[in-house]
């Protein structure tokens, strides 16, 4: 019956904190959410397709560049005035009078024209082109690791939502006892048998408490809300509660672990120098011969929306560049330096992420420890209150005593639930850290 009741109780002061829609949610349920509308994955996903239409721009290097015009001009230089007539086919024996040559009528000029420019052969571009593909490549692995990041963070807040439901209950609990202590001892002193102190140590250990259970309360709606802005869920009037309590797993700890080289990030980085020997060559190939096809079609005529003549121009240019001011190797030094400062960036990260591995494994290993510590001392905790309980309800103890005791057996549970926390938090990051 005491814990029907309290189940009541526990369910009323969520109704009354919250006035909020209670929404159950399993581990399960909450790894088998879609995380695609997380924010950060979004942002990823973006600097990939960022990149992926950078990438677009390379399909230069095989598609014809195609431009038409249509020009009007109106002249009376000798020279432009009969090479316009001459395209317009209106050249007669008259025009071939020096006086006519030398100081020719205004002649007006509407010529339409198409021109065509199609790239055979540009190496440069080439090597740009699979740079720009291995960026697009290591962007969506990025990715694929900030997915693994928001799963995390996804499995933690879940802890986290846990262990302050947890604490509330723990503190509801803690609650009952004192306010129980406090009504045999509100009788002890309506017949006299105590003090007014030892009933005031009671009202502030009430107080006490019930300022830990609003913290509680916030905590619990804290992680709620974190948890619902991982997943881009509104959390208006909602809060999340867990369908399964904070449980203690023994795992065994691995020793000597290694990062491991495929991780995704540690792929990513890879792939950025992959990109930088490609940038490198296409830097260098800028000295290659070049072979691009070109073409343009025309038509003339003096008169508006008039095409009487007509003429085209195609051929193939093959073309070096010799000389460019050192332009191309400056870029192939800024490559390699920015390649080279890429090598050590990785090598740090990697260094870096060996120590974090390191040092998550031994804050497992401290978690263990802690746990047995904690529930060893809780146990204990227990088994004192209720020896001191005993003898008080045996006018052996003084209320002080009992509530020094009730008030350590609330804190070592506490302490004990916060254990499991961390136990359960530091053996999830490892795993992250080793996938």
């Amino acid at each position: 019956m005491r814990k029907i009741g309290l189940l009541i109780l526990l369910l009323t002061t969520y109704s009354e904190v919250f006035s909020q829609e209670v929404v159950p949610i399993s581990k399960t349920d909450l790894e088998s959410k879609i995380i695609d509308n997380n924010l950060q994955v979004k942002m990823a996903k973006k600097e990939a397709e960022l990149a992926q239409a950078e990438l677009l721009g390379t399909r230069a290097m095989y598609l014809p560049n195609v431009t038409a015009s249509y020009t009007f001009t109106n002249t009376n230089n000798p020279l432009m005035a009969f090479g316009s007539k001459l395209n317009q086919a209106r050249i007669t024996a008259m025009d071939f009078n020096p006086d006519n040559l030398n100081n020719p009528k205004s002649i007006s000029n509407f010529a339409t024209k198409i021109e065509v420019q199609q790239p055979i052969i540009n190496m440069d571009a080439v090597y740009q082109k699979k740079a720009g593909q291995v960026k697009v490549d290591a962007l969506n692995i990025k990715t694929e690791r900030t997915r693994e990041y928001v799963q995390f963070e996804l499995k933690k807040y879940y802890m986290m939502l846990q262990l302050a439901y947890k604490m509330l209950e723990t503190l509801e609990n803690a609650k009952q006892t004192t306010l129980a202590n406090k009504k045999v001892i509100g009788n002890y002193y309506k017949n006299g048998m105590i003090q007014k102190s030892e009933v005031l140590y009671m009202d502030v250990r009430i107080s006490e408490i019930e300022s830990q259970i609003q913290t509680a309360k916030s905590n619990v709606k804290n992680a709620s809300d974190y948890l619902y802005f991982l997943l881009d869920e509104n959390s208006d009037n909602k809060v999340l509660k867990p369908t399964e309590s904070l449980q203690y797993t023994e795992y065994i700890v691995e020793s000597n672990l290694r990062v491991n080289d495929n991780r995704k990030d540690l792929q990513a980085y890879q792939k950025s120098l992959e990109a930088y020997d490609w940038m490198i060559k296409s830097s260098k190939a800028k000295f290659l011969p070049k072979l691009n096809a070109f073409g343009s079609f025309e038509m003339y005529d003096n008169k508006l929306a008039q095409f009487n003549a007509n003429g085209y121009l195609a051929g193939i240019q093959l073309s070096w560049n010799v000389f460019d001011g050192l332009k191309s190797k400056s870029e192939q030094e800024k490559y390699k330096a920015e390649r080279s400062k890429a090598e050590t960036e990785i090598e740090q990260y990697t260094k870096q992420s060996q120590l974090e591995l390191s040092k998550a494994n031994r804050q497992i290993e401290d978690a263990q420890t802690k746990v047995s510590f904690t529930k060893q001392a809780w146990e204990q905790s227990k088994e004192a209150y209720r020896i001191r309980k005993n003898r008080y309800d045996q006018g052996l103890e003084k209320s002080a005593d009992l509530l020094s005791a009730e008030t350590l057996m609330s804190q070592k549970e506490l302490e004990y639930e916060q254990a499991i926390f961390e136990y359960n938090t530091a053996w999830e990051y490892q795993k992250f850290l080793k996938q």
